[in-house]
């Protein structure tokens, strides 16, 4: 059964999404600077992150004053509806920094504690890919209209394509590049892309085997981690546990048991 709630947010989730891809695609400035740091001199924010994330913040709050708030660039409130967004206005923000296409706008909804709706935007791509719990996940593009998304079938895992991400800190960084060093004659290859929303729905899109990151956020995971369950992939962190920031892992059944186990073995969620 259709759920209305699940269908709103949804519509709240495109249009906030929508419109701010446009705003970061059209408004990108020439001169476009590091407006602050975060975990490193090298993680940055630029003052388009912030103007994206108030853009979502303010349609929010303006359709669903009752809400609660999770946003990367600060945006925290605390609700009483029982609905929570987690906004991550510019995921791969040095890409759209250096003027790179693979960057994304990614809002989730959750209802009591749980995702149910899933919105990552990539407007370089021309693509918007969306998700509500149990009821698949879609992607929608400028040239092939809306389809519905399926993981790839699992290759052996010495055919698979996988991607990762490293981490801003150094020497997290290092430890990062010593489990692909171990992987990568494992697998067909791995790739980098620097954005773990569209890594993860190009997971769900079957365009990559498996993926795997350790030190996201929840902003990071929330609406990719839906869409690519919602396509048929499975997610998780290590054995037994949910996506976190120790370790967040997605493939096609048949690559994601084995690349955990891998990842376990290898120590990927410690230094």
């Amino acid at each position: 059964m259709t759920d209305p709630l699940h269908t709103d947010l949804l519509e709240l989730a495109r249009e906030a999404a929508r419109r701010a891809g446009a705003l970061l695609r059209d408004g990108r400035p020439a001169d476009l600077a590091v407006a602050a740091t975060k975990s490193s001199p090298i993680d940055v924010v630029t003052e388009m992150d912030i103007a994206a994330e108030k853009l979502i913040t303010g349609l929010i709050a303006e359709r669903r004053p009752d809400d609660g708030i999770l946003g990367e660039e600060g945006a925290a409130t605390e609700g009483t509806s029982g609905v929570r967004w987690v906004i991550d206005p510019l995921d791969g923000t040095v890409n759209y920094l250096y003027g790179l296409p693979t960057w994304a706008v990614s809002i989730a909804a959750e209802q009591e504690g749980e995702t149910v709706v899933g919105v990552v935007a990539a407007p370089m791509r021309g693509e918007t890919f969306h998700a509500v719990r149990g009821r698949g996940a879609w992607a929608t593009g400028a040239w092939d209209g809306e389809r519905k998304l399926a993981c790839r079938t699992a290759p052996p895992l010495d055919q698979a394509l996988v991607s990762t991400g490293f981490n801003y800190v150094a020497d997290v960084r290092a430890h990062q590049a010593d489990v692909a060093q171990r992987l990568i004659p494992l697998l067909r290859d791995i790739r980098r892309g620097g954005s773990a929303a569209v890594d993860l729905c190009d997971v769900a899109a079957g365009r990559l085997d498996g993926y795997y990151e350790r030190g996201l956020h929840p902003w990071d995971l929330a609406a990719g981690d839906l869409i690519a369950r919602e396509a048929g992939a499975l997610t998780g962190g290590r054995p037994g546990e949910r996506p976190s920031g120790d370790l967040a892992v997605a493939g096609a059944p048949g690559v994601f048991e084995p690349l955990q186990r891998l990842l376990e073995d290898f120590g990927a969620w410690h230094d």
